[in-house]
């Protein structure tokens, strides 16, 4: 089937504005987001039994959670072909798969435990794997210290558990033939008021120093550190704060990952990627919608995401390792990957479409009468259009009518698990 004439007259118009929308598409084509395989199953798992807990809280009971890695691989499937684009999943170590030889514990995790993930990686076209340690929803957790943990028997269990990870995802480079991003989130902090804000921050950076100590190919493995406001049953104090990371990452040369819920409602997220990428080559981030707290809501085409969309553009996809993160079990949750994903690519290309090195040269010459004007009269230009066209290149519905397969899935295979 041929492009439309409407993707043959968007293309016009936006010629006329300076912008070369075949090079927007390449340039779309090389973002690789990370789609997180947590959504699928309410952050549970398969290495434990127990409810969700340490800081994170999953809301709703909609029909159909993935119970088993088959079922949860069949939705990932499901979602991924109703995305355009090639993507990268990225796991949590709870999601190991025992064999025949049975159960280990999270410090004795090992590559052969994710091979079926891998297999499922090629077989469904992935372009990577990344990769992130598990320190809640598990006893050693409990207490609310992981890394930071004066004890030291729970302190060594998070190293020996963050070590196996790394091992794991240098082996995930290797079979995916592209490096892996290990992100590191401890949910460590206090509910109330701290007396010692120094002493747990001590025993946290000493941990991660024991931790990078470890020879492991750095070619392969992309370490990103997450920092964090606050938690459920963490309000007032998280070891592993913004500031404690960015000093972090910048001494040790690991990257700072900034999640778009981890920070104030009246702090702009995006506004911190042009800052960061000045002092380091690549900026790692995990994109969520917070509602008044970090609720990790599946994103809208809102402010935040196109403020956060512009500045992920212009960065380039070399500079931004970029990925979702939430997690809504109120909603179906293959609906719930095929919506946030298809919008944070919208938002990218509508960013690639905007007039940026035009709009860049008024802001140089102090024109801002024009260059408000413009910034308000691209926002109604077709993007939807050029959207309709990549959808049509890579396959993929375009608009509204990939629910049917998501109604005809829910009816056929996430209703019938009881």
């Amino acid at each position: 089937m041929p492009a439309s004439p409407r993707f043959a007259s968007a293309k016009a118009l936006y010629k006329n504005l300076g912008v070369d929308v075949e090079a927007a598409l390449r340039t779309l084509g090389r973002f690789h987001v990370s789609m997180h395989c947590w959504q699928g199953d309410d952050v549970v798992g398969f290495d434990h039994d127990g409810a969700l807990s340490g800081g994170i809280q999953t809301t709703g009971n909609y029909p159909g959670r993935a119970r088993t890695p088959k079922e949860l691989m069949a939705d990932i499937e499901k979602a991924l072909s109703l995305i355009p684009g090639t993507h990268r999943l990225n796991l949590h170590a709870n999601y190991a798969i025992f064999g025949k030889d049975g159960f280990v514990d999270r410090d004795a995790l090992e590559p052969r435990h994710f091979a079926p993930w891998v297999a499922f990686a090629k077989k469904s076209g992935l372009k990577g794997l990344d990769f992130n340690p598990t320190y809640f929803s598990h006893p050693l957790a409990a207490s609310g210290r992981t890394l930071s943990s004066e004890d030291e028997k729970v302190r060594r269990f998070w190293i020996r558990h963050t070590v196996a990870c790394l091992r794991i995802a240098e082996s995930f480079a290797r079979e995916m033939g592209t490096p892996s991003a290990l992100n590191i989130w401890i949910p460590d902090g206090l509910k109330d008021i701290p007396a010692d804000r120094t002493t747990p921050r001590a025993i946290y950076k000493r941990s991660l120093d024991e931790i990078f100590a470890t020879d492991y190919d750095r070619s392969l493995v992309e370490v990103t550190i997450e920092s964090k406001l606050f938690g459920i049953g963490l309000e007032s104090y998280t070891v592993g704060s913004h500031e404690f990371y960015m000093n972090y990452a910048a001494k040790n040369n690991v990257l700072c990952l900034l999640d778009s819920g981890h920070f104030h409602l009246s702090e702009n997220v995006a506004d911190k990627i042009s800052s960061m990428l000045l002092f380091a080559d690549k900026v790692a981030f995990h994109v969520s919608r917070p509602v008044r707290w970090d609720s990790d809501h599946v994103l809208r085409q809102d402010d935040m995401l196109a403020d956060i969309a512009r500045e992920i553009a212009l960065a380039g996809p070399d500079r931004v390792i970029l990925a979702l993160d939430y997690f809504d079990a109120s909603i179906n949750r293959v609906a719930a990957w095929v919506i946030g994903m298809r919008n944070m690519l919208k938002a990218l290309l509508a960013a690639l479409l905007q007039p940026n090195a035009r709009m860049a040269k008024l802001q140089s010459e102090g024109r801002f009468t024009e260059l408000l004007m413009l910034q308000e009269e691209v926002k109604n230009y077709p993007m939807g259009d050029v959207w309709a066209e990549w959808c049509r290149r890579a396959g993929v519905p375009a608009r509204e009518d990939w629910f049917a397969a998501v109604e005809d899935y829910e009816r056929k295979v996430q209703r019938r698990r009881k």
